[in-house]
């Protein structure tokens, strides 16, 4: 039974109110991912030279970290067990764009820790299709009985903006329950006042769960509040960088050149106060003409400790990460293939892990989309489980080459294996099954068996009253005169 006014608008409140200690720290999750990270520090009075230098001293290596792990994620199919070819919840998939729409589902959730995707029943021209929405952590929050072992929340609150005509705001508040959805907007000076959105504010979609499936970056069986992203143990990293960035930017400004100096000199201006004696340049001759003035000159300040300590730094963070170290820094000189495949192991394995988690949660969503759609035995199946394309960077040559092995030695099925070679597509695969079937002499004697057994020809024929007669064949207008 759907929420009363009342209830909804106690139940969005409360759920607010526990949503506002997340945000804290989503938010600062996002802005150092922007690259607004904590300053280094400014002393009281500092100079508007060294705050400037604060700004521009930032070397963000965070969005590589995510960067690196989501390029090696794509979805690219959704298996029944023992079957060959995709399920119907794959045309959900494709009618929704999340081919596309995936990347910004696993970025969030590589971010932040977790993100959602909220299914709803939908039409398209006239049959049931499903809409799927990818949501972040930043904008929705599910609630559940048992954080680890429930696999469907109780609530799920979904807070954004609304500009209105008048140029003020509002916020637009939208619960879901097991049961319905519920939109709420607060007044036009967004003081909270919460109060249902007309005309329609209850959308009941009769799912029998709340319709909003988890992604986690990990699972824990913990049970811990917060849900930890690839980001946020790498804050104090990135703080470090930034300081060892800034001393290297000091350096160069004020000490990394070489300063002369002049004693027992003093030259006075118009105004009595001491200048300069000297214009320095390339082309230039310091000389003087009293025995006792010496000229010397200060040592520059060494910038490799600073590059050094950055480069370490940096380090640190490729191995807290599991990410490659040539991809924070830069260096493959004289990498052997072997060594580029070792400097991935830790990468390779992190990436199975994320597929695995990452995949059962696909698999929840697409199940619940084939309950949104009426399709029963979609929701049930339970053993369908979704294609991840493989995105190693390997040789054409030796890919081919141990594929034919496995024809060859273990008798696998060559079209089984079509879909393991790089940069091939399942609509490839298809092309490529069908043109097979069409050469295939055995495929084409039992199709013509199975058309004899149903009482049909054996091979398609034209009547002979549509056939063209042979010396009309290819002639037409005038030419038949």
């Amino acid at each position: 039974m759907a929420l009363s006014v009342e209830q909804a608008v106690d139940t969005a409140k409360r759920l607010l109110e526990i949503r506002e200690g997340e945000q804290r720290r989503l938010n600062k999750i996002a802005a150092y991912m922007r690259g607004r990270q904590d300053s280094v520090y400014v002393p009281r009075g500092a100079q508007q030279e060294y705050r400037w230098l604060i700004k521009r001293a930032k070397v963000n290596v965070l969005p590589l970290v995510v960067t690196v792990v989501a390029q090696a994620l794509f979805v690219e199919g959704y298996r029944p067990e023992k079957a060959s070819q995709n399920a119907k919840a794959w045309e959900y998939w494709q009618a929704n764009r999340m081919d596309a729409r995936q990347h910004g589902l696993h970025r969030a959730v590589l971010k932040y820790g977790v993100a959602y995707a909220v299914v709803l029943p939908g039409r398209l021209d006239g049959r049931p299709m499903p809409v799927i929405t990818p949501k972040s952590p930043r904008r929705m929050t599910a609630y559940y009985e048992d954080p680890v072992e429930d696999e469907w929340p109780i609530y799920a609150v979904e807070v954004k903006k609304e500009n209105l005509p008048n140029g003020k705001c509002r916020k637009v508040v939208r619960l879901y329950d097991d049961e319905a959805r519920y939109s709420l907007v607060t007044d036009e000076d967004d003081k909270g006042l919460l109060q249902p959105a007309e005309p329609e504010w209850v959308a009941e979609h009769n799912l029998g769960v709340c319709p909003v499936v988890r992604y986690l970056n990990g699972d824990d069986l913990d049970g811990d509040e917060e849900v930890i992203g690839e980001v946020e143990p790498l804050f104090d990293m990135q703080d470090q960088l930034n300081s060892t960035t800034f001393g290297r930017m000091m350096a160069e400004q004020f000490a990394a050149f070489r300063q002369r100096y002049v004693s027992g000199m003093v030259i006075e201006g118009e105004e009595g106060r001491p200048k300069a004696p000297f214009a320095a340049a390339v082309d230039r001759l310091w000389v003087a003409e009293d025995p006792d003035t010496r000229f010397g000159e200060f040592e520059q300040t060494d910038l490799s400790g600073y590059l050094r300590s950055a480069e370490e730094t940096i380090r640190h963070i490729a191995t807290v990460s599991q990410t490659p170290p040539h991809h924070l820094l830069g260096q493959m000189t004289n990498l052997s293939a072997d060594a580029l495949n070792s400097a991935r192991d830790g990468l390779n394995s992190k990436v199975a892990e994320k597929q695995s988690v990452f995949g059962e949660s696909h698999e929840q969503m697409l199940r619940l989309a084939s309950l949104a759609a009426g399709d029963r035995d979609g929701w049930l199946d339970t053993a369908a489980q979704v294609v991840w394309r493989d995105t190693q960077s390997r040789s054409l040559a030796q890919t081919v080459d141990a594929l034919g092995k496995l024809v060859q030695m273990l008798q696998v099925p060559p079209q089984v294996l079509w879909e393991r070679i790089p940069g091939v597509t399942q609509q490839d695969v298809k092309r490529w099954l069908a043109a097979a079937a069409q050469a295939d002499p055995m495929a084409q004697l039992n199709a013509m068996v199975e058309r004899q057994m149903n009482g049909l020809p054996a091979v398609d024929t034209v009547p002979a009253e549509q056939e063209e007669p042979a010396e009309l064949a290819g002639v037409t207008g005038d030419d038949t005169a």
